[in-house]
Protein backbone atom coordinates (compact mmCIF):
# COMPACT_ATOMS: atom_id res chain seq x y z
CA UNK A 1 0.00 0.00 0.00
CA UNK A 2 0.81 3.62 -1.00
CA UNK A 3 0.34 6.75 0.18
CA UNK A 4 1.90 10.18 -0.86
CA UNK A 5 1.76 13.39 1.28
CA UNK A 6 2.93 16.76 -0.02
CA UNK A 7 4.30 18.86 2.94
CA UNK A 8 6.09 21.72 2.66
CA UNK A 9 9.51 21.00 2.86
CA UNK A 10 9.38 16.89 2.21
CA UNK A 11 7.62 14.69 -0.24
CA UNK A 12 6.88 11.93 1.61
CA UNK A 13 5.54 8.58 0.93
CA UNK A 14 4.83 5.85 3.14
CA UNK A 15 5.10 2.22 2.78
CA UNK A 16 4.67 0.17 5.75
CA UNK A 17 3.45 -3.30 6.05
CA UNK A 18 0.76 -2.74 7.93
CA UNK A 19 -2.51 -0.64 7.08
CA UNK A 20 -2.86 2.84 7.95
CA UNK A 21 -4.79 5.51 8.22
CA UNK A 22 -3.99 8.83 7.67
CA UNK A 23 -5.32 12.37 8.53
CA UNK A 24 -4.56 16.07 8.24
CA UNK A 25 -5.11 19.03 9.58
CA UNK A 26 -3.50 22.62 10.23
CA UNK A 27 -2.07 22.97 13.87
CA UNK A 28 0.71 24.71 15.18
CA UNK A 29 0.80 26.67 11.80
CA UNK A 30 1.01 24.04 9.10
CA UNK A 31 -0.37 20.66 7.40
CA UNK A 32 0.16 17.86 10.08
CA UNK A 33 -0.52 14.18 8.82
CA UNK A 34 -0.59 11.45 11.54
CA UNK A 35 -1.36 7.92 10.53
CA UNK A 36 -1.47 4.59 12.70
CA UNK A 37 -2.39 1.31 11.75
CA UNK A 38 -5.96 0.96 11.22
CA UNK A 39 -6.21 -0.64 14.86
CA UNK A 40 -4.73 1.70 16.59
CA UNK A 41 -7.63 4.47 14.07
CA UNK A 42 -9.24 5.84 17.37
CA UNK A 43 -5.94 7.14 19.07
CA UNK A 44 -5.79 9.55 15.89
CA UNK A 45 -8.15 12.28 17.48
CA UNK A 46 -6.47 12.41 20.89
CA UNK A 47 -3.34 12.99 19.30
CA UNK A 48 -4.52 15.85 17.53
CA UNK A 49 -6.19 17.17 20.53
CA UNK A 50 -2.87 17.07 22.56
CA UNK A 51 -0.73 18.81 19.81
CA UNK A 52 -2.97 21.64 19.62
CA UNK A 53 -2.94 21.44 23.43
CA UNK A 54 1.05 21.62 23.08
CA UNK A 55 0.31 24.83 20.25
CA UNK A 56 -1.66 26.72 23.17
CA UNK A 57 1.40 26.42 25.45
CA UNK A 58 4.34 27.05 23.46
CA UNK A 59 2.72 29.33 20.50
CA UNK A 60 4.16 32.68 20.26
CA UNK A 61 0.74 34.02 18.01
CA UNK A 62 -2.30 32.13 20.53
CA UNK A 63 -2.98 35.40 22.87
CA UNK A 64 -3.68 32.56 25.60
CA UNK A 65 -0.34 31.10 26.01
CA UNK A 66 2.22 31.73 28.65
CA UNK A 67 4.81 32.69 25.67
CA UNK A 68 2.86 34.91 23.92
CA UNK A 69 1.92 36.60 27.32
CA UNK A 70 5.67 36.59 28.48
CA UNK A 71 6.58 38.08 25.10
CA UNK A 72 4.25 40.73 25.87
CA UNK A 73 4.32 41.39 29.62
CA UNK A 74 7.79 39.98 30.42
CA UNK A 75 6.63 37.51 32.43
CA UNK A 76 3.98 34.99 32.50
CA UNK A 77 3.70 31.79 34.54
CA UNK A 78 4.33 28.40 32.56
CA UNK A 79 2.78 25.51 32.24
CA UNK A 80 4.29 21.88 32.07
CA UNK A 81 4.75 22.17 28.60
CA UNK A 82 6.02 25.35 28.10
CA UNK A 83 8.78 25.10 30.86
CA UNK A 84 10.14 21.91 29.36
CA UNK A 85 9.99 23.88 26.03
CA UNK A 86 11.90 26.75 27.51
CA UNK A 87 14.33 24.00 29.47
CA UNK A 88 14.68 21.98 26.47
CA UNK A 89 15.45 25.39 24.41
CA UNK A 90 18.71 26.70 26.62
CA UNK A 91 20.13 22.65 26.64
CA UNK A 92 20.01 23.16 22.78
CA UNK A 93 21.49 26.88 23.24
CA UNK A 94 24.55 25.40 25.28
CA UNK A 95 24.58 22.12 23.00
CA UNK A 96 25.41 24.49 19.80
CA UNK A 97 27.24 27.08 21.25
CA UNK A 98 24.76 29.88 20.51
CA UNK A 99 23.29 28.95 16.77
CA UNK A 100 20.29 27.60 18.49
CA UNK A 101 18.51 30.83 19.81
CA UNK A 102 14.88 31.33 20.73
CA UNK A 103 15.91 35.11 21.44
CA UNK A 104 15.90 35.46 18.28
CA UNK A 105 12.11 36.59 18.29
CA UNK A 106 13.31 40.09 18.80
CA UNK A 107 13.89 39.83 15.02
CA UNK A 108 11.56 37.13 13.68
CA UNK A 109 8.64 38.57 15.38
CA UNK A 110 9.23 42.30 15.89
CA UNK A 111 10.84 43.24 12.66
CA UNK A 112 10.23 40.94 9.92
CA UNK A 113 6.59 39.66 11.65
CA UNK A 114 7.42 36.50 10.13
CA UNK A 115 3.55 34.83 9.82
CA UNK A 116 1.87 37.80 9.98
CA UNK A 117 2.30 41.43 8.53
CA UNK A 118 5.86 40.14 7.02
CA UNK A 119 7.97 43.06 5.82
CA UNK A 120 11.74 43.37 5.45
CA UNK A 121 13.68 44.29 8.45
CA UNK A 122 16.38 46.83 8.04
CA UNK A 123 20.11 45.96 8.64
CA UNK A 124 20.44 49.01 10.75
CA UNK A 125 17.10 47.57 13.35
CA UNK A 126 18.18 44.05 12.89
CA UNK A 127 21.90 44.89 14.32
CA UNK A 128 20.47 47.15 17.35
CA UNK A 129 18.05 44.10 18.29
CA UNK A 130 19.17 42.10 21.46
CA UNK A 131 19.29 38.15 20.99
CA UNK A 132 20.83 37.40 23.94
CA UNK A 133 19.34 34.15 26.50
CA UNK A 134 20.75 35.97 29.17
CA UNK A 135 17.36 38.30 29.30
CA UNK A 136 15.73 35.12 29.95
CA UNK A 137 15.25 33.59 33.92
CA UNK A 138 12.48 30.83 34.09
CA UNK A 139 11.77 28.34 36.96
CA UNK A 140 9.00 25.69 36.96
CA UNK A 141 6.48 28.42 37.66
CA UNK A 142 7.66 31.44 36.00
CA UNK A 143 9.50 33.18 33.28
CA UNK A 144 11.01 37.07 32.90
CA UNK A 145 12.01 38.40 30.54
CA UNK A 146 14.92 41.54 31.35
CA UNK A 147 15.46 43.26 28.45
CA UNK A 148 14.43 44.00 24.87
CA UNK A 149 14.43 39.85 23.26
CA UNK A 150 11.01 38.34 22.49
CA UNK A 151 11.02 34.18 22.26
CA UNK A 152 10.18 32.29 19.38
CA UNK A 153 10.12 28.50 19.82
CA UNK A 154 9.34 27.70 16.18
CA UNK A 155 12.94 26.45 15.33
CA UNK A 156 11.90 23.02 18.02
CA UNK A 157 8.57 23.66 18.66
CA UNK A 158 7.39 20.91 16.19
CA UNK A 159 10.10 18.49 16.85
CA UNK A 160 8.85 19.02 20.51
CA UNK A 161 4.70 18.36 19.44
CA UNK A 162 5.95 15.01 17.50
CA UNK A 163 8.02 13.66 20.64
CA UNK A 164 4.31 13.76 22.86
CA UNK A 165 2.42 12.75 20.16
CA UNK A 166 5.07 9.72 19.73
CA UNK A 167 5.40 9.27 23.55
CA UNK A 168 1.28 9.10 23.16
CA UNK A 169 1.40 6.10 20.90
CA UNK A 170 3.95 3.93 22.47
CA UNK A 171 2.01 4.32 25.27
CA UNK A 172 -0.63 2.93 23.47
CA UNK A 173 1.30 -0.01 22.25
CA UNK A 174 1.14 1.45 18.71
CA UNK A 175 3.88 -0.37 16.47
CA UNK A 176 3.30 1.27 13.03
CA UNK A 177 2.77 5.29 12.79
CA UNK A 178 4.24 8.20 11.18
CA UNK A 179 3.79 11.81 12.78
CA UNK A 180 4.73 14.51 10.18
CA UNK A 181 4.55 18.83 10.43
CA UNK A 182 5.83 20.30 7.93
CA UNK A 183 9.66 19.35 7.74
CA UNK A 184 10.12 17.07 10.75
CA UNK A 185 9.34 13.31 10.70
CA UNK A 186 9.12 10.46 13.02
CA UNK A 187 8.69 6.96 11.81
CA UNK A 188 7.43 4.43 14.50
CA UNK A 189 8.10 1.50 12.89
CA UNK A 190 9.02 1.73 8.85
CA UNK A 191 8.53 4.15 6.21
CA UNK A 192 9.62 5.48 3.05
CA UNK A 193 10.62 9.00 2.72
CA UNK A 194 11.72 11.31 -0.40
CA UNK A 195 13.31 14.75 0.73
CA UNK A 196 12.43 17.37 -1.63
CA UNK A 197 14.70 18.92 -4.23
CA UNK A 198 14.09 22.82 -3.86
CA UNK A 199 16.09 23.39 -7.20
CA UNK A 200 13.94 21.02 -8.99
CA UNK A 201 9.61 21.35 -8.90
CA UNK A 202 8.23 17.59 -8.01
CA UNK A 203 11.72 16.15 -7.85
CA UNK A 204 13.68 14.79 -5.00
CA UNK A 205 17.08 14.99 -4.08
CA UNK A 206 16.83 11.63 -2.14
CA UNK A 207 14.31 8.74 -1.63
CA UNK A 208 15.03 6.14 1.84
CA UNK A 209 13.52 3.89 3.66
CA UNK A 210 13.53 4.12 7.88
CA UNK A 211 13.04 2.51 10.66
CA UNK A 212 12.06 4.28 14.23
CA UNK A 213 13.76 6.97 13.51
CA UNK A 214 13.19 10.99 12.88
CA UNK A 215 14.02 13.40 10.30
CA UNK A 216 14.36 17.04 9.95
CA UNK A 217 14.89 19.35 7.49
CA UNK A 218 15.47 22.95 7.47
CA UNK A 219 15.78 25.31 4.40
CA UNK A 220 15.94 29.25 3.75
CA UNK A 221 13.65 29.04 0.86
CA UNK A 222 10.17 28.19 2.09
CA UNK A 223 9.76 31.04 4.02
CA UNK A 224 11.26 34.47 3.40
CA UNK A 225 9.97 38.11 2.63
CA UNK A 226 10.75 39.38 -1.07
CA UNK A 227 13.53 37.06 -1.52
CA UNK A 228 15.70 34.64 -0.18
CA UNK A 229 18.12 36.79 0.96
CA UNK A 230 15.55 37.49 3.66
CA UNK A 231 14.61 34.18 5.01
CA UNK A 232 13.98 33.32 8.84
CA UNK A 233 16.66 31.37 9.31
CA UNK A 234 18.29 34.10 11.46
CA UNK A 235 21.76 33.80 12.99
CA UNK A 236 21.69 35.18 16.03
CA UNK A 237 25.54 35.69 16.24
CA UNK A 238 25.72 38.28 12.77
CA UNK A 239 22.23 39.22 13.17
CA UNK A 240 20.62 37.95 9.56
CA UNK A 241 19.33 36.31 7.27
CA UNK A 242 21.84 33.19 6.63
CA UNK A 243 22.52 32.06 3.05
CA UNK A 244 25.44 29.01 3.40
CA UNK A 245 22.60 26.54 2.95
CA UNK A 246 19.61 25.84 0.68
CA UNK A 247 18.47 22.67 2.44
CA UNK A 248 19.61 20.90 5.92
CA UNK A 249 18.39 17.32 6.40
CA UNK A 250 19.37 15.28 9.13
CA UNK A 251 18.40 11.79 9.87
CA UNK A 252 18.81 10.82 13.73
CA UNK A 253 17.53 8.57 16.56
CA UNK A 254 17.16 11.58 18.47
CA UNK A 255 14.16 13.21 19.55
CA UNK A 256 12.47 14.96 17.34
CA UNK A 257 12.73 18.03 19.05
CA UNK A 258 16.79 17.29 19.39
CA UNK A 259 16.49 16.95 15.60
CA UNK A 260 14.68 20.20 14.52
CA UNK A 261 16.83 22.72 16.95
CA UNK A 262 20.22 21.05 15.20
CA UNK A 263 18.96 21.22 11.87
CA UNK A 264 17.64 24.99 12.51
CA UNK A 265 21.13 25.49 14.10
CA UNK A 266 23.08 24.27 11.39
CA UNK A 267 21.08 25.94 8.89
CA UNK A 268 23.00 29.67 10.02
CA UNK A 269 26.74 28.24 11.17
CA UNK A 270 29.10 28.41 8.81
CA UNK A 271 30.41 25.36 6.15
CA UNK A 272 33.18 24.26 8.63
CA UNK A 273 31.68 24.61 11.79
CA UNK A 274 28.57 22.95 10.47
CA UNK A 275 29.86 19.99 9.40
CA UNK A 276 32.39 19.81 12.54
CA UNK A 277 29.23 19.97 14.43
CA UNK A 278 27.39 17.61 13.03
CA UNK A 279 30.40 14.91 12.70
CA UNK A 280 30.35 15.27 16.83
CA UNK A 281 26.43 14.03 16.87
CA UNK A 282 25.12 10.75 15.92
CA UNK A 283 23.28 12.09 13.14
CA UNK A 284 23.12 11.43 9.55
CA UNK A 285 23.12 14.06 6.90
CA UNK A 286 22.03 15.34 3.41
CA UNK A 287 22.96 19.20 2.74
CA UNK A 288 22.25 21.24 -0.53
CA UNK A 289 24.44 24.04 -0.10
CA UNK A 290 24.24 27.60 -1.42
CA UNK A 291 26.87 26.85 -4.63
CA UNK A 292 23.91 23.88 -5.43
CA UNK A 293 26.75 20.81 -4.04
CA UNK A 294 24.83 17.92 -2.76
CA UNK A 295 27.18 16.88 0.07
CA UNK A 296 25.78 13.55 2.29
CA UNK A 297 27.19 12.17 5.50
CA UNK A 298 29.25 8.87 5.19
CA UNK A 299 27.31 7.10 7.79
CA UNK A 300 23.68 7.89 6.00
CA UNK A 301 24.01 4.16 5.34
CA UNK A 302 23.59 3.31 8.71
CA UNK A 303 20.34 5.09 9.48
CA UNK A 304 18.52 4.24 5.83
CA UNK A 305 18.06 1.60 3.69
CA UNK A 306 16.91 1.39 -0.04
CA UNK A 307 18.88 4.58 -0.42
CA UNK A 308 18.51 6.80 -3.94
CA UNK A 309 20.24 9.79 -4.85
CA UNK A 310 19.02 11.92 -7.34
Amino acid sequence: MLRLFALALFLMALQLHAELVARQKVVMGTFVSISVDKQHKELISPAFKLLKKIESSISSFDKNSPIYKLNENRSAKLDNYSYEALQLSLKYYKETDGYFDVAVGSITKDLYHFGEDERIASKKSMQKASTSMDGLLFDKQKAVITDTIKIDLGGMGKGYGIDKVSQFFRNNSVENAVIALSGDIRCIGECKIAVNNPLKNDAALAVFTMCDTAVSTSGNYNRYVGNITHNHLINPKKKNSEQNFISVTLISKLPSATLDAFATAVSVMSLKKAYLFLASQPIAYIILQADKKLVVSKNLQSYVSELKLK
